[in-house]
């Protein structure tokens, strides 16, 4: 599928290497010359140097067979209007990045509905919905949602003396009776989809899946259930902590947001009046003590700086807060946080990835059982996808025993209507469904690729 992109910073990078490793005809457009030469070097695609909002830079790359376009520029502006000259000029389908909290108000949809755009996305908006979910419940290091959040998968990172270490998953279903599968594990660089023989041992990372009682219910079980978050103090003042402070504040928490620019803390004073802005430098051990950190609940951190939210989070475990977690961008620093001791980190332009991909492959196969929703796990070494089942799909009403089901690859939960199916092999898939499926080491565009 020819799919052309236009800014190629970091998220407009991180979206390349996506589409490109899913084998998509991608055109990249950046205004910087050394960008563009960057990238047609790294990813061998064909590349425009210019404005991305020009008739004439559109009409090089490519727009009339575009099936799909994506503005991710640093300006709003810039994306929506490439968006509309892009449709004009025959691109099938639009996606705009919109950041400005103005733009996302009540007026969102008019300018959409306007300017021809066929999806709008929101990173910082995206990111602090996924730490708000995290917030909701601080046992896990990750949270992913399906069906309007019916169902969740819940990543947990099981400590050395965790009361699961040793247990076959056949002995914890009997030991922790619940609805709940265990539906992945990452241990070290190796991620499985295990069977009920497959034995956990502390240091590895789980994915589970159940309803968001049923996953509450079990980590009460093993102990681990923490309370939710009440105060929360907040590191850098950025659009992602704007949006996450004002769920939070919806909420009836207490959030404290600590930023060293003084325009910014007035500017965010005045936007969010029930939040507590305190103008210093967060990156001051006295400042953050001063502050209340060893008291907090949580501690979140959203400079626009890897390292300093890294060491800063670090500290912040140091002092025992109860939940720590870091907003980390560069996708080689991830793996060093998590070696480093920190279990929970956001990675906003993984987030944006996953929309981008879900959408790609959703528009490849719109004849077919469409994806919902895609998810990277267990560190991009797995995915979780939500299909919804059309009424020509083949193997409706056959029980999932007498599927041939590939290797690697689990049916992990059916929503039918209000009903959630933890599912057996007695369990069938019915038109009408939607089917979350677990996926390791291979990409799946439709729900038949999951047979044999």
């Amino acid at each position: 599928m020819r799919i052309i992109i236009v800014g190629c910073g970091k998220i407009g990078t991180t979206i390349i290497d996506s589409l490109v490793k899913e084998g998509h005809d991608v055109v990249a457009i950046d205004d910087n010359n050394d960008v563009v030469t960057e990238i047609s070097n790294i990813y061998d695609i064909m590349c425009v140097c210019g404005n991305g909002a020009d008739s004439e830079v559109l009409t090089e790359a490519g727009v009339d067979k575009a099936e799909m376009f994506v503005a991710v520029a640093g300006s709003d502006e810039l994306n929506m209007l490439s968006c509309f000259l892009a449709k004009k000029m025959g691109a099938n389908k639009t996606v705009a990045r919109i950041r400005n909290p103005e733009y996302n108000g009540s007026g969102l949809e008019f300018l959409r509905s306007e300017l021809g755009i066929s999806s709008a996305i929101n990173p910082e908006k995206l990111c602090a919905q996924e730490l708000y979910n995290i917030l909701r419940l601080p046992a896990a290091a990750k949270i992913e949602t399906f069906s309007n959040r019916k169902f969740e998968m819940i990543e947990l990172k099981l400590k050395s003396d965790s009361k699961l270490d040793g247990l076959s998953l056949v002995e914890m279903r009997k030991k922790y009776q619940g609805k709940y599968l265990v539906s992945a594990v990452k241990r070290e660089d190796n991620v499985f989809i295990p069977d009920g023989n497959f034995v956990l041992r502390g240091g590895d990372k789980i994915g589970i899946m159940a309803t968001a009682a049923e996953a509450q219910k079990l980590l009460k079980m093993l102990g681990i259930l923490k309370k939710q978050a009440r105060s929360i103090i907040i590191l850098g003042g950025s659009k992602t902590a704007f949006y996450l402070t004002k769920r939070l504040l919806a909420g009836g928490h207490d959030v404290k947001i600590i930023e060293r620019n003084r325009q910014r803390c007035e500017e965010i004073s005045n936007a969010l009046p029930g939040a507590v802005v305190i103008c210093g430098d967060g990156a001051q051990q006295e400042l953050l003590l001063e502050e209340g950190l060893s008291q907090s609940d949580a501690f979140v951190a959203l400079t626009g700086m890897d390292e300093e939210n890294i060491l800063i989070s670090i500290f912040a475990s140091s002092q025992n807060v109860s939940k720590v977690i870091a907003k980390v961008s560069r996708n080689e620093l991830l793996s060093m946080a998590e070696n480093l001791g920190l279990e929970c980190t956001v990675s906003p332009r993984m987030i944006i990835s996953d929309v981008i991909s879900t959408y790609a492959r959703a528009l490849q196969n719109s004849l077919g059982s469409n994806v919902e929703t895609l998810y990277k796990l267990m560190d991009g070494k797995a995915e979780a996808l939500e299909f919804k089942v059309q009424n020509d799909f083949k193997y409706v009403k056959i029980p999932l025993k007498d599927m041939e089901l590939k290797q690697n690859i689990l049916v992990a939960g059916i929503i039918r209507g209000k009903k959630i199916l933890i599912p057996s092999g007695n369990d069938t898939i019915e038109a009408g469904d939607r089917v979350v499926v677990l996926a390791a080491g291979q990409r799946l565009h439709d729900l038949s690729d999951i047979i044999r």
